[in-house]
């Protein structure tokens, strides 16, 4: 009979990385396209509760646009988007709130209670969390074309300020805040603002440990239709060649922005990352393999890139 591997062999390994990160803080941005199929939301969730219960500290950041759209179809109200960017009307503003403050917030909040987390509901404009204001028109050059155009967004907000003291005080409680993209302006607007954008903002005001993103593919391809051509680890400036060949377009453009803005902001890493294949995200961090694209500002003088980061360079900041 064939000696059967070791059955502790996984724990030790994965026990490095949660002495490592206990105690340090992580954002967690999910699609909604993640979220919308009640037994993948079931396991993301349990996943989230074992970090948490690792003493991890864990900030979810949520999305809905798969709903929205779909709100916004049964209300016959238009629905436009530029560069992976959503064009909110007074119309797709009131059916945000609906979708983003509403369903999509209390069914993820209910999942994540059922799966024994102490979680808590907010908005950005909870305690003044996301300030922003009315992004202006501006200059975007659009999917497949090569020249830019003038892009009125409407009722988006552009983040201005982040006050982090209320995630703080849940953090500290032990409570798990989950943040709906809606910020607020001073004068008492409620903008629709990017998810991602949110998350990134968020993550480098906690001086989070690491930023991750769960879509709907393994993380970052060379091609969209070969899930086999995912990029496992990369630095600012491969993405900025990435970007120069049209590797990255539609939504993958606002999470990349996002992951620019995280890292320069002194977060160490940013991960994209299946949220529907099984505990891709606990195979991400406690895994020297990982299962996505780690994204790093650059890689130290002196030292080899590696597509398979080993423990030091998965938990701890690569310096450009």
């Amino acid at each position: 009979m064939p000696l059967s591997p070791n059955p502790y062999a996984a724990l030790k390994e994965a026990s490095q990385y949660v002495r490592l990160f206990r105690g340090k803080t992580f954002v967690v941005k999910v699609g909604g396209e993640v979220i919308a199929e009640p037994k993948i939301r079931k396991a993301l969730c349990e996943q989230i509760a074992l970090l948490w219960s690792f003493s991890i500290k864990v900030v979810v950041v949520h999305g809905g646009g798969a709903e929205l759209d779909a709100v916004c179809e049964a209300m016959q109200i238009p629905v436009e988007k530029v560069a992976g960017r959503r064009v909110t009307s007074p119309e797709v503003l009131d059916a945000a709130k609906m979708v983003f403050a509403g369903q999509v917030h209390m069914d993820l909040l209910a999942e994540l209670q059922a799966a024994g987390v102490p979680a808590v509901g907010l908005t950005g404009l909870d305690a003044g969390l996301v300030k922003a204001h009315r992004r202006p028109p501006v200059s975007v050059v659009p999917d497949g074309a090569t020249e830019a155009q003038l892009v009125d967004y409407g009722l988006v907000g552009d983040i201005d300020a982040i006050d982090p003291h209320v995630l703080s005080h849940l953090l500290d409680g032990n409570f798990l805040p989950v943040v709906a993209p809606l910020s607020g302006g001073e004068d008492g607007a409620i903008y629709n603002t990017n998810a991602d954008t949110i998350a990134a903002s968020l993550a480098a005001a906690l001086g989070a440990e690491k930023l991750f993103f769960l879509l709907s593919v393994p993380g970052l391809l060379k091609d969209v239709a070969r899930s086999s051509s995912l990029i496992p680890h990369a630095t600012l400036e491969e993405l900025a060649g990435f970007e120069a060949k049209g590797i990255i377009s539609g939504g993958m453009r606002p999470k990349l922005t996002a992951v620019k803005a995280a890292l320069h902001g002194g977060v160490p890493s940013a991960h994209l990352v299946s949220g529907l294949a099984p505990d891709a995200l606990l195979a991400e961090i406690f895994t020297n393999e990982g299962s996505g694209t780690m994204i790093v500002p650059g890689i130290v003088p002196g030292t080899i890139p590696s597509t398979t980061p080993s423990i030091g360079a998965n938990a701890t900041a690569v310096a450009g």
